[in-house]
């Protein structure tokens, strides 16, 4: 089981949002790069980086963090945020970063995500962010009218080489993410799907690792909260 701690970068900061309302968010004082040498240090060797302007503007807004993140620390990043071009896949590329997510973009856009899958092998996962079985989008700000479930089996044979699931109304809650809808998503996938929104306690890992298909799972909020303690979770990390 993968841990990957998370880093949502806004302004030039690290921050949480609730339910990803970007008119709710908890600001943090560490900056995105202290914070990544801080899990570095505990022995963590994944990171979940979104560029929150990124996911808002749609361009690439915190390279230069990222690479300076991936440039100091050598953790393996997957990053996403308002990533809706080849050129940016490239650009988070050769930042360094191990993966790259697609997901506004690939849900309206079939043909972009196959296309993505086709040019840049094992470097794309796909972010299917849902509220009550729905797929949203733009930052979660649309609701894109289709079902989970039914677009990952129109998706499922391009590639992808992960799938992040989460359950919007899980997001930054700390109620434990919604097991039940991750389960059906890592049942019918074609790749390893990391578990996201929610995470409340080191149950919650433990619990994700009895489940079949799942390679990681995505902590934040409890983190930055002191829920749960970094000593704690890097030993769940394998």
């Amino acid at each position: 089981m993968k841990i990957f701690p998370a880093i949502d970068i806004k302004d030039k900061k690290c921050v949480r949002l609730v339910k990803g309302d970007f008119d709710n968010k908890t600001e943090y004082k560490m900056s995105p790069v202290d914070q990544a040498g801080k899990y570095k240090d505990h022995g963590f060797k994944n990171l979940h980086i979104v560029d929150l302007d990124g996911a808002l503007t749609g361009e690439i807004v915190n390279l230069d963090i990222i690479k300076d993140i991936v440039g100091k620390f050598d953790l393996k990043v997957e990053v996403g945020g308002g990533i809706r071009n080849l050129d940016s896949i490239q650009k988070y590329i050769d930042s360094g970063s191990e993966k790259v997510i697609l997901g506004s973009a690939a849900i309206k856009d079939k043909f972009f995500l196959k296309e993505a899958c086709k040019k840049f092998p094992n470097k794309i996962a796909l972010g299917l962010d849902a509220k009550d079985g729905y797929l949203s989008v733009s930052g979660w700000k649309e609701n894109s009218n289709q079902l989970t479930l039914d677009y990952l089996k129109e998706v499922n044979d391009y590639g992808v080489s992960r799938l992040i699931y989460t359950d919007i109304n899980r997001d930054g809650m700390k109620q434990s993410p919604n097991f039940e809808e991750t389960t059906k998503i890592a049942e019918i996938s074609n790749c390893p799907v990391i578990v996201s929104g929610g995470v409340s306690s080191i149950d919650d890992i433990k619990k994700a690792k009895t489940l079949k298909n799942i390679e990681g799972i995505i902590v934040g909020k409890a983190i930055y909260d002191g829920d749960i303690k970094l000593e704690e979770l890097v030993k769940e990390d394998a």
